[in-house]
């Protein structure tokens, strides 16, 4: 499917009709080309992997649901290679344009279909998000988007990246059509109270850029009245970038161990920066592993203490800053990305749900507020980001 977005892959016409008396019947959706289409290869934004697989036996669960319950999906959508990269920029199909931030990246890895939901081309899409590939876009495109509760939605026929971290989630441009999506594809979960008590992140504040920071500090006087309570807490005893480090590690180890037999066997062309994070894959040595693995599991122990009661919803910013230029250079890219990282990676880490919403601008440039919420917690934050956004 062309498009005057670059949004979607030109090399598929995958499409597949929703019946007309579904839930979401009339609604149009994008499906980020990680996810199978019977009778379609999985292109996974590389020609090589695309030249070297063939067409998928059957739709993702995913994409079946959506289907079934009346929504049509008209295209694939354009990603970073095999999901590793959070800006957006593919050496082989180019990156798709950012309609609420002309010349400035979609966000990755779920790019195109930030692409496509921002630029009205589709009402809903689907992404993925490992490391941050749904918020990353959801923040820089001025949209909704959620990474669930990790588990809670079914990976059958999605490239898998790190299995750990991997979930699946969707963009919207609006509140009721984000939550009727919601409806169809997170599985019955446990029942869970409405968040009472607002937790706002110092630390995760102190690492947005000042303009990013302020932009976000005014919107949180409308969200807090919705809450009995406010405080601020350092979520981090140590720092959110050493919380980091301990995702980059353990994530690095499995997108190597899910990629390598490919690699090795096809030598495949990658970008620069998708490379050189598959060569640091590599090196990752045990020992790192399980220091890691340790500070996983404090991350763990201290966040549970945050979320002790359950009711409780943490607020952060998704990005430290609005979308950067197309083009810019690779070492301040690589800066920018850790910076980010130490945002997304305390979702990450625990698997805990955390959705984006579109309420600020820097000079005219989107930029999202989070809300982090607890296990299973899902609908919670839906209903609250309809509830804040009206």
């Amino acid at each position: 499917m062309a498009g005057p977005l670059n949004a979607f892959v030109p090399d598929s016409n995958a499409h597949l009709a929703g019946t007309d008396d579904g839930p979401l019947s009339g609604l149009t959706f994008a499906a980020k080309d990680i996810f199978d289409i019977a009778g379609h290869v999985t292109g996974c934004g590389n020609p090589h992997w695309l030249a070297t697989h063939g067409p998928a036996p059957a739709n993702a669960w995913v994409v079946q649901q959506l289907v079934d319950a009346g929504a049509s999906m008209v295209g694939k959508t354009i990603t970073d290679e095999l999901t590793r990269g959070i800006f957006g920029e593919n050496m082989h199909y180019g990156t798709p344009v950012n309609p609420n931030a002309p010349g400035r990246v979609p966000g990755g890895s779920s790019s195109g279909s930030a692409s496509a939901v921002a630029g009205h081309l589709v009402d809903f899409a689907l992404g993925s998000d490992t490391g941050g590939s749904v918020r990353v876009p959801s923040s820089f495109c001025g949209l909704y988007g959620l990474r669930p509760t990790h588990g809670r939605i079914p990976l059958d026929g999605m490239l898998l990246q790190a299995p750990s971290f991997d979930t699946i989630g969707w963009f919207a441009r609006d509140g009721e059509t984000f939550a009727r999506v919601g409806s169809i594809i997170l599985p019955q979960g446990p029942a869970t109270q409405r968040p009472q008590r607002l937790v706002i992140a110092e630390d995760a504040f102190e690492l947005a850029e000042p303009a990013t920071r302020a932009a976000l500090e005014a919107v949180l006087a409308t969200v807090r009245p919705l809450f009995t309570a406010s405080s601020a807490l350092r979520l981090s005893p140590v720092s959110l970038e050493e919380w980091s480090g301990h995702q980059q590690a353990l994530q690095s180890r499995e997108a190597w161990e899910s990629a390598r037999d490919w690699i090795d066997e096809v030598n495949p062309t990658f970008s620069f920066e998708v490379s050189d994070r598959y060569a640091m894959a590599r090196s990752v040595t045990d020992e790192q592993i399980v220091i890691a693995q340790a500070g996983r599991d404090a991350v763990i122990a201290r966040m549970n203490e945050v979320f002790d009661g359950g009711d409780v919803v943490v607020c952060l910013p998704t990005t430290v800053s609005p979308a950067p230029l197309i083009g810019q250079r690779v070492s301040e890219r690589h800066t920018l990305r850790l910076r980010n990282s130490a945002l997304t990676s305390i979702a990450g880490n625990t698997g805990r749900p955390q959705i984006s919403l579109p309420l600020a601008e820097v000079d005219g440039l989107p930029v999202g507020l989070s809300l982090l919420g607890d296990y299973g917690a899902d609908e919670r934050l839906i209903e609250l980001a309809q509830e804040i956004t009206g």
